[in-house]
């Protein structure tokens, strides 16, 4: 019985490989002459030597409690309880090893070799809620001057000199059209947190073993804890979060945008619905 409950999980897993693989290859990346990564491509993919394996995090996706669930593992028993670890520590840099930290033999060994997962999420309920926590929370003071400020600059008309100063009453109409703007993208960077899981964690580029989804983070999350061989002692932390972002949210969210944004918007995240099977959002109006 739990062999065969095990083999629908390795179909289930090797349908989301296939579906990455097929996706790299339809909007053929290898076309665009071959990016060969360098280790600043790596900083997102947490390394845990003891039990082999590389973690991609992204931001939004229960990334929170999966460097909780990584920093007992690598953690030589400090750490037995990922929810005794405070969220804060959990993001401090130097408590996890990250795979550009090593040489590139041991790159490469390691990406050969190890385990490799991520965990993804709806990318529009991704970029609600990213905007939820960065821009409406008051206590974001540092994502409203560095980017709140640049937003209203760029995307309010006649903006008061207090929001050009305090930058903290970005609405979501104004963050999606930063987002589309081509100077954006030419600026800088996205930051991590609104970053698509196609550039943090290069899924044509690794051949990720495991692909969690956020709509299924418990059983995909213990399924992986199971293979690493510490699913007997190590569960993956449940936990009810009443200011979940929601597909209702989203929807919501979205009322306000006009089409020709939203269709703008699905074209930046366009590669994350492919790979990742998101289907188009029903209350989408694509032009």
């Amino acid at each position: 019985c739990v062999s065969l409950q095990l083999s629908n999980t390795a179909i289930l897993h090797q349908i989301r490989r296939d579906q990455v693989t097929d996706t790299c290859r339809a909007n053929s990346v290898s076309s665009r002459k071959r990016r060969v990564l360098t280790p600043n491509d790596l900083k997102h993919l947490v390394v845990d030597e003891d039990h082999e394996m590389i973690y991609c995090y992204v931001p939004k996706v229960a990334c929170t409690n999966w460097k909780r669930v990584m920093m007992v593992l690598t953690g030589r028993g400090k750490y037995s309880d990922p929810m005794e670890i405070p969220a804060n520590e959990a993001h401090v840099s130097s408590n996890l090893k990250t795979l550009n930290q090593y040489s590139i033999p041991e790159i490469n060994h390691r990406l050969k070799n190890y385990m490799k997962f991520l965990f993804v999420r709806e990318p529009f309920e991704r970029l609600v809620s990213a905007y939820r926590n960065k821009f409406t929370q008051k206590y974001n003071t540092s994502f409203h001057k560095r980017y709140g400020t640049k937003i209203v600059r760029r995307q309010r008309k006649n903006a008061t000199q207090e929001a050009l100063r305090k930058g903290d009453d970005v609405k979501f109409e104004e963050f999606v059209a930063y987002l589309i703007d081509p100077h954006t993208q030419r600026e800088e960077p996205f930051n991590e947190h609104w970053q698509t899981v196609y550039s943090l964690c290069h899924p044509c580029h690794i051949h990720y073993d495991l692909i969690g989804k956020y709509e299924t983070l418990e059983e995909d999350s213990n399924y992986i804890l199971q293979l690493a061989g510490v699913g007997n002692y190590l569960k993956f932390p449940t936990y009810a979060k009443s200011t979940r972002t929601t597909d209702e949210m989203t929807t919501e969210f979205f009322q306000n945008i006009s089409s020709e944004h939203q269709t703008q918007l699905y074209e930046v995240y366009k590669l994350d619905f492919l790979m990742f099977n998101y289907s188009v959002p029903s209350y989408l109006k694509l032009e």
